[in-house]
């Protein structure tokens, strides 16, 4: 019995090895800014994940930031020239590039606060398409009142969650996981310049799939000047 504990112990150990080692895809254009605060979250939170940045052409130095976290991630850039980019083909090409099952696309301007859990995500993806998680906006440095987009982030798990301010299914891709293999079975628009995720939510549903909302998987989400997501606040 002694030596069957400590197999299973051996065997949850390298489960919980495994399950750690995740590939995360962000797409960076000139978030010098915020990129390094994102990487120091993954750096402290999920150290063993492939992280594959899609550069969109930046003229800015958030490569070289990308740089300072070489030594400490396993960190691939890919290009994407600013003629073709599209928010859905940056997360295809990550996606087609990702070593490992599962999958989390997350802006460069958004910070973990926490070690998400993997295994809590891995079960539901069992059942659902995406798990996307709960994001607390941060203004300036200050946090907010949810309001406009940001109400959908409330503290009450949601299956298929249906936006009123929009009316259309709503799901973001700011801090989302996948399964790679459904990812490429069934990947992102290319041609929307925006809200790839909304459309593709809607597909889903079509096909008579469901995605899940997560509310204590959690990120703060910085204030940029052209996010889209900020429209109307500030």
């Amino acid at each position: 019995m002694a030596i069957r504990k400590a197999r299973g112990k051996v065997e949850i150990f390298i489960q919980a090895d495994l399950m750690d080692k995740i590939s995360i895809v962000i797409r960076n254009r000139n978030e010098s800014d915020y990129i390094g605060f994102c990487l120091q979250s993954i750096r402290e939170y999920l150290p063993k994940s492939e992280v594959i940045i899609i550069d969109n052409e930046s003229s800015d130095d958030s490569l070289e930031v990308v740089k300072l976290f070489s030594k400490d991630l396993d960190i691939q850039v890919l290009t994407l020239a600013r003629n073709i980019y599209s928010p859905g083909r940056s997360i295809n090409l990550g996606a087609s590039n990702a070593s490992h099952p599962l999958v989390l696309v997350l802006s460069a301007h958004c910070r973990l606060l926490q070690k998400p859990d993997l295994h809590f995500v891995s079960q539901r993806l069992k059942t659902y398409v995406a798990v996307f998680g709960n994001q607390i906006p941060i203004y300036r440095g200050k946090k907010i009142t949810k309001r406009y987009i940001w109400q959908h982030f409330g503290d009450t798990d949601v299956i298929d969650m249906f936006s009123q301010i929009e009316n259309r299914p709503f799901l973001h891709n700011a801090f989302c996981f996948y399964n790679r293999e459904f990812l490429l079975a069934h990947p992102f628009d290319e041609e929307y310049s925006g809200k790839e995720d909304r459309y593709w939510a809607f597909d889903m549903i079509q096909k008579g799939k469901s995605y899940y909302y997560a509310s204590k998987l959690r990120v703060e989400h910085f204030w940029t000047v052209n996010g889209a997501t900020w429209k109307g606040l500030g």
